[in-house]
């Protein structure tokens, strides 16, 4: 079975998560596309202006990791603009990473009624639906993200729309989803580890060798890619390559399954 791979620390929240235009303001309710002019700060409402400073603020904490400080600015924002929403966006950030997914997903619902053209809010609320298996809605408001002629991070999307095919069991779906996403990213770890996954479990290991060996040679390998990297180069049946692997393995992750699985040969687990 395949797993999305999301790990690699602070990269697992990049998956899924958006804060673009929390801090900045954006996702207000006036766009270009709709033909209305931006807001701009010589006519900014001053409830409006209190609401984006207090955002800004709660910003701050939220990437500090001060959910709690940073969900009482939130609160502040909105009682001074209660249609602010990036607050809303933030707000469902914020109890997303608390656990409380249903929170998010009705503060995502309420700042994408606010904010109808703001993918990052589209993106957010996809992810939060592909969470809970929705993923038709996920696949959806994803492609609503996308669609967006103004969105600068479709790799990002591209990529979470292929953690939920797979996670769909949709692995033709996912391994495009992931061949889009690292056309315009080719750097990330996580796009380029879950196409090699699929590509592996495909048969198509030259691909899946090429993916692997740009994580392994850098400093974002770790035990999954490395053992997915030794059993792929064992299937090319480049021993010398397969032997490195390994033996980085056991050195540098010596008390993980992958290592455990190499020692004793369970290249199939």
């Amino acid at each position: 079975m395949i797993r999305p791979f999301v790990l690699l620390g602070a990269l697992a929240l990049l998956l899924g998560l958006s804060l673009a235009g929390c801090a900045s303001g954006g996702g207000g309710n006036a766009t270009t596309a709709s033909g209305l002019d931006l807001t701009t700060t010589s006519d900014e409402p001053d409830a409006r202006r209190r609401a984006r400073l207090r955002v800004e603020l709660a910003t701050g904490y939220f990437e500090q990791g001060k959910t709690t400080v940073a969900l009482d600015e939130i609160k502040q924002a909105l009682v001074a603009d209660p249609n602010y929403s990036p607050a809303y966006n933030l707000r469902g950030l914020t109890y997303l990473r608390m656990g409380e997914s249903k929170l998010a997903e009705e503060s995502f619902r309420r700042a994408l009624q606010l904010s109808p053209l703001d993918a990052n809010v589209a993106h957010n609320l996809g992810w939060v639906r592909c969470l809970q298996a929705d993923y038709k809605e996920a696949s959806t408001l994803f492609g609503r993200a996308l669609n967006s002629p103004i969105y600068t991070e479709r790799a990002k999307t591209w990529m979470t729309q292929g953690v939920c095919q797979v996670r769909a069991g949709e692995s033709a779906e996912a391994e495009a989803a992931f061949t889009r996403a690292f056309e315009l990213e080719p750097g990330n770890p996580i796009t380029g580890y879950n196409l090699a996954q699929l590509l592996y479990k495909r048969g198509d290991y030259p691909k899946a060798q090429f993916h692997l060996r740009r994580i392994n040679n850098s400093e974002l390998a770790n035990a999954e890619t490395l053992w997915l990297g030794v059993k792929t180069e064992r299937r090319l049946s480049n021993h010398t390559a397969e032997r490195q692997l390994g033996e980085q393995l056991k050195r540098r992750f010596a008390q993980s399954k992958e290592s455990a699985w190499y020692e004793r040969g369970a290249f199939d687990e």
